[in-house]
Formats: structure tokens, sequence, C-alpha cells
């Protein structure tokens, strides 16, 4: 400095660089978001392997219960169909009909008696009804069986006179019915109708079923 400039005291400026504290924090921050994005992951797997397989396992026994109520109805409707095939709906050629006049017009009981034959039932007796129906019967007729025929018989034979009246007493015996013919009767449900009605009587009823998608 040739001595024309001189540094007093014992202090001097020191030259240091700038910290980039920018860069710094940048690093910070994504350190931070890398270890929350691990931590989330962490705990989702936890969820599957603990919470998440309970909540999956019980929709999954709701499904199985729910699918062993859904095949009951089926067997039900087996059931059904299996009390249809034994007999409980007899077909027309497994029932004998006695046909009686009640009226006082001659010869219907044998007219009706033949009508049924030729739509397969099987023919008892045939004349005048006892005095306890004898001009006594004011509508179509009146079908009368044992207790047993309530739901059998009867039911097959009134889709031949629909309009007559069912009877059934207790103290009889047999298989047997009667078709009691009343003042009231013209002829018997044609033929097309009645048997229309038989099978719709000897199909099985279908049972309803809840259906549900897992």
């Amino acid at each position: 400095m040739g001595g024309k400039y001189r540094i007093t005291g014992d202090k001097y400026p020191r030259m240091r660089p700038h910290r980039r504290r920018g860069r710094l924090a940048v690093v910070v921050v994504g350190c931070g978001a890398v270890l929350g994005v691990a931590g989330w992951g962490t705990l989702q797997l936890i969820d599957v392997f603990t919470g998440g397989g309970g909540t999956a396992s019980a929709a999954g026994a709701g499904c199985a219960k729910n699918s062993t109520k859904a095949s009951a109805a089926p067997s039900a409707s087996a059931a059904a169909g299996a009390a249809a095939a034994t007999g409980a709906v007899p077909k027309p050629a497994q029932i004998t009909v006695n046909v009686f006049n009640a009226t006082t017009r001659s010869g219907l009981a044998k007219t009706t008696a033949d009508e049924l034959k030729k739509r397969g039932f099987k023919i008892g007796e045939v004349g005048n009804a006892g005095k306890q129906y004898d001009k006594k019967v004011t509508g179509t007729g009146i079908l009368l069986g044992p207790a047993a025929s309530l739901n059998t018989s009867l039911p097959v034979l009134a889709t031949q006179l629909g309009t007559a009246e069912r009877r059934t007493d207790a103290a009889r015996t047999g298989t047997a019915v009667d078709l009691i013919i009343g003042n009231g009767f013209k002829t018997l449900t044609p033929q097309a109708a009645a048997a229309k009605a038989l099978t719709a009587l000897s199909e099985p009823r279908p049972t309803a079923s809840t259906k549900q998608s897992c």
C-alpha cells in the first residue's frame, strides 16, 4: 500500500459464501412428503390385513346365510310337486263318482254320468237321490264325499261343475264321491274350461324367492 493507508484495529472483514437457505428448505419439505406417503401406505397395509379382512368375512357370511335361505324355496316347491305326484290331487280316472238326480227331470243322472265318463271319471251308482236330498236341492248341485276328499277328490270333481256346493260327511267311509244334481242344473262346465281348471289345479304353486347379489 506504500504506507499511505494503514489498517488499524484488531478485526478484519471475513469473506464467507452466502448460505443457500432456499434449497435447504426444499429438501426438508420433500423429505417430509416422502415420509408422509410412506406412513399412509403403511396404515393402508395394516387396514387390509386387520380391519378390512374382518369386514369382508362378515359380508361373505351374510351372503352365505342369504344363499341358504334362498335355497329353501326350491325345496318347498319340490315338496309341493312331490305331494302332487304322490296323489294329493288325484286324476279323474282315480275318482269314482256316484250321480244322483234330485230334480223332477227324468234321465238327468244318466246323461250326466255318461258325460263324466267321457271326461275320464269312474262312474259308480246312478239313480235318483235319497229322501234327504230329493227335490230339496235348489242350486246346481251338491258334491258330497268323506272328510278326506275335501282337498283331494272334491276339488277335482268341482272343475266339472264349479257352481256346485261342496260338503263332507265325517261318518262316511270309502273314497267315492257323490254328485247330487239340483234344480238349478243345466249342464256341466264346458269341457275346455273344465280341462283348463283341472290343469291349474294339478300344477304346484311356485314359491316366491328373494334374490341378492354379493
